[in-house]
């Protein structure tokens, strides 16, 4: 029997993306004479790019149309072609790549219960990196109990090493990252108790970086001006491979349930992570990592799936009410 020649397509986004990587794994150690190749938004690519499990990684562009996609993976002979977006554009996908395609469940219906009726319908809880596993039945795979994954290229080590000795912080304090930016609005923790936070590591001692795309960085700015130690801003300065590995050299990173925290969990990083408008069940907590999950149990949890532009009740006290006492007192637990 020839070795399997398998095809999975995730277009994004950050979390997502790193989150196939358990089943990556997976597959070859079942597999290890398989070919696997992977399809997702060239943005994304750097997650997959130096991963030693993958022998091609194709991706796509806001430019380029499914049309081409397809064009270009037809003639491949995939034995086993695996959708692990299920959006509209991994099914048109799908239609244009003849062949057998295998997917997994979304559980879109007992998400929107569970945030229109707050009744629970899941049942059992797969985290999403398990779901994944569903589109792979036929493929012989079970979970490791191991976490994401980012392997970082030499480079990219040495891109974070001159960021780091550019800001020349303090090389005997513990270093914290702070993600205080999120795509949408009901995610992010307040800036004014992002400042606190700040100011509070600072007086302890605790060195912080502060991370965030282009668009985040007069957030960023703030938080770092708030700070009372030595602290810098890295927002819009580093790619994502660079920025995995200014996450590695930190002893924790704190943020909100976005995708540097899985970026830092990839790279065995702990986390403590501040959820607002989204909950377990969803599927999105920290996988298999050290982590802290900081909550508050109010019945009007959850309210979206992937966040919004503002609460729907006024109020966001799912985040306002998580004091930066209490994650200054759960970070530091980590800086030990």
């Amino acid at each position: 029997m020839s070795s399997p020649r398998i095809l999975l397509v995730r277009f994004s986004s950050l979390g997502d993306v790193l989150l196939m990587t358990p089943l990556i794994r997976a597959l070859r150690g079942r597999h290890p004479a398989a070919t696997l190749t992977a399809v997702t938004k060239e943005i994304w690519a750097p997650l997959l790019s130096a991963n030693p499990h993958l022998d091609e990684v194709v991706t796509i562009t806001a430019a380029d149309s499914v049309v081409g996609l397809a064009r270009g993976l037809r003639g491949a002979s995939y034995s086993h072609r695996l959708d692990l977006h299920s959006s509209a554009r991994s099914r048109m996908l799908r239609l244009l790549v003849p062949g057998h395609w295998d997917s997994f469940r979304t559980r879109r219906r007992e998400r929107r219960t569970l945030i229109r009726q707050k009744r629970d319908t899941y049942g059992i809880h797969v985290p999403v990196a398990e779901r994944y596993f569903e589109a792979a039945a036929e493929l012989d795979v079970r979970p490791d109990g191991g976490p994401a994954e980012l392997f970082i290229s030499p480079a990219a080590e040495a891109r974070a090493d001159a960021w780091l000795a550019a800001h020349q912080l303090d090389e005997t304090a513990p270093l914290v990252a702070l993600a205080p930016g999120a795509a949408h609005a009901t995610k992010r923790w307040p800036l004014a108790h992002w400042r606190a936070l700040a100011a509070h590591l600072g007086q302890a001692g605790v060195c912080t970086v502060v991370l965030g795309d282009t668009r985040e960085r007069e957030a960023a700015a703030c938080v770092v001006a708030a700070s009372a130690g030595s602290s810098a801003s890295a927002a819009g300065d580093l790619d994502l491979q660079a920025s995995g590995a200014l996450l590695r050299r930190c002893r924790v990173l704190v943020s909100g349930d976005t995708g540097p925290m899985h970026l830092a969990t990839a790279v065995a990083t702990p986390v403590v992570a501040l959820f607002g408008p989204t909950v377990e069940l969803f599927g999105f907590f920290p996988y298999q990592a050290r982590a802290t999950v900081i909550e508050r149990s109010l019945t009007c949890r959850p309210c979206s799936s992937k966040g919004g532009p503002h609460c729907p009740l006024g109020h966001q006290r799912c985040l306002t009410e998580i004091l930066p006492d209490e994650v200054m007192a759960r970070t530091l637990e980590w800086c030990r």
